[in-house]
């Protein structure tokens, strides 16, 4: 393996693990993907994936090297998950979010939706949430990834995240959504899953869809991929390809089901005819932007019953986030420098833009509504050295989410103004917690 430590990592010792991590970040430019250790976590199971392949098409889905975390700042993102769990359990905050929802958002089934993604900024306060994403894709291929870390020094080795089984993880999380919606204890009960996307051969992270379809199967349920203009419904059963579904994993980004295409699969969703997940009504309690909004609204929730501590740790780890409505248009023009503008419905970084690189005719757009306005949280950033040359990637942090449990956290680097996939030596990278009781000796 290769180590490089840069000048300033020997100059320096924390005093904390947060400041652990952020100089091990600046100064440990460690090579730590082992590729034909990941080649081989790809490739194991019975099925078409080529690492090779997937190089060649996707050569920055990866970064070669990982990403140093504190532990309190991976504490502080789960604390932060569980309270925004039981905010959105309340009634009053569903009664205001569903206001604003399409119709569908309102049927609700008892799944409860695999793969939320909580996005987090690294901010000077600590971790900012940017956002929550209802069908975070990228867990199956983190934890294939982080399958294939090497330390590339003893201390780094005393950092790398414990080996858990989470295809096991993620597999019961399907079976506990079976479960919940049937009633039935025998997660066998559940034959069919199709794993649905528009043209998922296409998509960037199609890879994932193989492996995912690789596991089921493993675990003796029969798996298919396919697009939705491939689903029938008869009023009774979902079909794909004359073959009944039960289950259907939901990559769409039609979060409302609302295009033509989709009509199948909307109509078996609202008879109950399948089991959807994750579904619009989880999109619509999470994911819509328009959410944090209320979630900021530190008056309302102290009027729902939140109580103190619950709402200073929401204060201090969510930006602040307003609707841009016409009538506000000036304020928020003139003030753009401050903002990060998202559409309200919006996914990853689809139409979102900086208030600083905004021109006036995309700002007339925005003006006339659906978008939130968050306030500017600059990403912490990783320093690694590519051909030689030293560069600073911004980088964000995603926990994978079921049921208020974190699965997993993984990062993505990236230069620009939004992640892409595009920088080369950006890309997911695995994340290595950075202990507060040894942070000299990890540091050295």
């Amino acid at each position: 393996m290769e180590r490089i430590l840069l000048p300033a990592i020997n100059d320096l010792l924390p005093a904390d693990c947060r400041a652990a991590a952020e100089l091990l970040n600046r100064g440990c430019a460690c090579i730590s993907v082992d590729h034909r250790s990941l080649k081989k976590s790809l490739e194991e199971g019975n099925g078409t994936l080529s690492h090779a392949e997937l190089l060649a098409t996707r050569p920055h889905l990866f970064s070669d090297s990982m990403v140093f975390v504190s532990e309190a700042h991976l504490w502080r993102m789960a604390q932060t998950i569980a309270v925004l769990e039981k905010v959105v359990s309340l009634p009053a905050y569903r009664a205001r979010v569903l206001a604003h929802a399409p119709p569908i958002a309102h049927h609700s089934p008892a799944a409860v939706g695999v793969f939320l993604g909580y996005d987090f900024h690294l901010g000077p306060d600590g971790p900012q949430l940017i956002e929550i994403n209802s069908n975070a894709g990228g867990a199956l291929l983190n934890a294939r990834l982080l399958r294939a870390q090497r330390a590339c020094c003893a201390p780094v080795a005393r950092m790398m995240p414990a080996d858990r089984s989470l295809e096991s993880v993620f597999m019961a999380m399907f079976d506990e959504e079976w479960r919940l919606a049937r009633g039935d204890s025998s997660p066998r009960s559940l034959k069919r899953i199709v794993i649905v996307d528009e043209s998922p051969a296409e998509q960037y992270l199609a890879p994932e869809f193989e492996l995912f379809r690789q596991i089921f199967a493993a675990n003796g349920v029969a798996a298919l991929v396919a697009d939705p203009a491939e689903l029938s419904f008869d009023g009774q059963v979902l079909r794909c390809r004359d073959q009944p579904v039960d289950l259907v994993y939901n990559r769409l980004t039609d979060f409302a089901l609302e295009e033509a295409q989709h009509a199948a699969l909307r109509a078996a969703y609202l008879a109950d005819a399948v089991v959807l997940t994750p579904h619009p009504q989880t999109h619509a309690l999470f994911a819509d932007k328009r959410n944090l909004v209320a979630l900021g609204d530190d008056q309302w929730l102290a009027g729902i019953g939140v109580g103190d501590d619950d709402r200073q740790l929401l204060a201090a780890t969510i930006p602040r986030t307003e609707e841009v409505l016409p009538a506000s248009a000036h304020a928020f023009w003139a003030s753009r420098k401050q903002w990060f503008f998202k559409p309200a419905a919006g996914f990853g970084s689809k139409a979102t833009y900086r208030g600083d690189k905004l021109t006036r005719r995309v700002f007339a757009e925005i003006s006339r509504g659906g978008y939130v306005a968050q306030a500017m949280v600059a990403p912490s950033e990783r320093r690694l050295l590519i051909d030689g040359i030293e560069q600073d990637f911004k980088l964000d942090l995603r926990n994978y989410v079921y049921r208020g449990a974190v699965q997993l956290v993984s990062a993505r680097l990236y230069r620009g103004q939004t992640t892409n996939f595009r920088t080369p030596g950006g890309g997911f990278a695995a994340v290595f917690p950075v202990s507060c009781d040894a942070q000299a000796e990890s540091c050295r």
